[in-house]
């Protein structure tokens, strides 16, 4: 009987061990998982703020153009 319990003991042990690795491994993960999610919304805003420079010299080279036009 003694034996039965230390083993069953020694199981739990196990189990527990593994649990926290477990628990050690998803909290990476979910750490991992926010540092990527924080990358895309930064390379995101940088996306936007390039796709407003380039609406704003396109702007600016329609103006030119125009300006050219009306010139000649």
């Amino acid at each position: 009987m003694a034996g039965q319990l230390a083993e069953l003991t020694h199981q739990m042990e196990e189990m527990a061990a593994q649990l926290k690795a477990l628990r050690e491994r998803a909290d990476s993960q979910n750490h991992v998982a926010e540092l990527q999610q924080e990358r895309a919304e930064i390379q995101q805003e940088r996306i936007d703020l390039a796709a407003r420079e380039l609406a704003e010299v396109s702007e600016r080279l329609q103006a030119a153009a125009d300006a050219l036009r009306a010139s000649i």
